[in-house]
């Protein structure tokens, strides 16, 4: 994909003037052997950091190498100042973690004390407002540590994406779908930018993109990638057009920005005028790391580039639609598992999924669309969505949303997409979540989410809620077990 950016990580030891520097590099090496064996990539600096006049070196190092994330050690104590410091100044994603002592027999002369330093390093950042990536285990074994720092990656390429990243989007919010709201700033906070166009914009492009040579091609690989589910031929060289028109805007209009996701219309006059629905050329761009939100979500496109950027696979964004009827649910047996009715639910849309992780699809009409534009007819302009059952597997549920006061929040969930045949139209599984319903009143209605969720098809929950944490957003929801209350649960119910 290349619409998400690549970590190069960084690693860079620290030490105590009145400890032992031979410790801190000499655990350096090891992390880095331990690092080597995870197949985890990370340049050692050079220069050992002891105090604020080592920084030009370390500077000099990070520049010439590129580095655009980094893990700050402690191979002993450590100094405060200067650890602070230096992440205060580099502009990227920042991991601080320590090294635990190592044996009974050298804790006289090779006791490093990291443990407590690690203490001093965070109320030092604090002082200087950083939030940096600090594992739930921050102290451990150069085995350990290299773990936690092959977990840091994932979170490192979220918060550098996010900050290379434009958001273009198309036309305004369809009416009734206030739920939708972008108030700005929030992104413009996060170092997002937005560039905002017009239907007619949308309209212009795809018109300008009629006759250009590519659009054969789109077109065959529609077909290839189709195959028996190529239910409308004469549609194909439509989409094809669209899809190279949004292309050809995104490699155009990224400007300073190096990343792009969209958030379009796309309903009710699109359709009217483009003669299709745009789901599957949607889909098309989610599988290539272009995700494409539906009805001008733009922070549902934030949510989606952050999921994609997050596991380096395609997304999708579904509606947290419908409640799962008892009799299908008696119907499916076994497959149900051991969840109750209240984990489960709906996840779709209309067609926007990509293929890889559909359990079978076809292009097919919008059915809700087709009564509103087309009733009784046969169906001509809201083709074009790609429809099948959501693959059964691990999935993430998550939204970065920022309220009509313009503050942050969000929220994560993993379940998994069940074998079940959900027995409807569209792009659409059976999901579950433990805990789902008291999830969905508590934080999905408690908090005002809208009815859009990014979705991972992968367990992403650690990646996107220490990623979250990093942006300095404070309000991050998940689903609590039985047993543990929310905040405004009622304790009588």
């Amino acid at each position: 994909m290349n619409n998400i950016p690549q970590v190069n990580l960084g690693l860079v030891a620290v030490s105590r003037d009145c400890f032992p520097s031979e410790l801190s590099l000499a655990r350096k090496e090891r992390l880095v052997e331990e690092c080597t064996k995870l197949g985890v990539s990370i340049w050692p600096c050079e220069t050992l950091v002891e105090n604020e006049l080592d920084l030009s070196g370390v500077e000099k190092e990070i520049q010439d190498k590129k580095i655009n994330a980094l893990v700050i050690f402690l191979g002993n104590f450590g100094p405060e100042g200067p650890i602070s410091l230096l992440a205060q100044r580099f502009k990227g994603p920042v991991m601080i973690c320590a090294a635990a002592e190592e044996s009974k027999d050298d804790l006289y002369l090779g006791r490093g004390d990291a443990y407590c330093g690690m203490l001093n390093a965070s109320y030092n950042c604090a002082l200087r407002g950083l939030r940096p990536y600090i594992p739930e285990n921050p102290v451990g074994s150069a085995e350990e540590v290299a773990v936690r720092i092959k977990d840091f990656i994932p979170a490192a390429r979220v918060v550098l994406g996010l900050k290379q990243l434009k958001i273009i989007t198309f036309g305004p919010r369809p009416q009734d779908f206030l739920a939708c709201n972008a108030p700005l700033k929030p992104l413009y906070d996060l170092g997002v930018e937005i560039m905002e166009n017009s239907e007619l914009d949308l309209y212009d492009i795809y018109l300008e993109a009629e006759g250009r040579p590519e659009v054969e091609t789109v077109a065959r690989d529609m077909e290839r990638e189709l195959g028996a589910g190529n239910t409308y031929p004469d549609l194909i060289k439509k989409l094809a057009r669209f899809e190279c028109a949004l292309v050809s805007f995104y490699e155009k209009k990224r400007g300073a920005s190096r990343f792009v996701a969209f958030a379009n219309k796309c309903w009710p006059s699109f359709e009217k005028y483009f003669e299709f629905v745009p789901c599957y050329v949607n889909s098309r761009l989610a599988s290539r790391g272009i995700p494409v939100a539906c009805e001008v979500d733009i922070y549902g496109a934030l949510s989606e580039y952050m999921v994609c950027t997050a596991t380096e696979l395609p997304v999708t964004l579904l509606d947290i639609n419908n409640t799962v009827p008892q009799d299908l649910i008696d119907a499916a047996g076994d497959k149900v598992k051991d969840y109750n009715p209240g984990d489960l639910f709906m996840g779709f849309h209309c067609g926007n999924t990509p293929s890889c992780f559909m359990e079978s699809f076809s292009l097919k009409y919008q059915l809700i669309m087709h009564r509103l534009m087309e009733p009784g007819k046969t169906p001509r302009i809201t083709r074009g969505t790609l429809e099948g059952r959501l693959r059964p597997g691990e999935v993430t549920i998550f939204r970065l949303q920022a309220t009509a006061a313009g503050e942050l929040r969000s929220y994560a969930a993993e379940g998994e997409i069940l074998d079940i045949d959900p027995c409807s139209f569209g792009g659409i599984g059976v999901l579950s979540i433990r805990e789902m319903a008291r999830f969905y009143r508590h934080v999905l209605i408690g908090k005002q989410f809208p009815h859009h969720t990014a979705v991972a098809f992968c367990h992403a929950g650690k990646t996107l809620f220490s990623a979250v944490k990093m942006l300095g957003i404070e309000d991050v929801s998940f689903n609590l077990p039985q047993g543990v209350r929310y905040k405004d649960e009622n304790p009588f119910d």
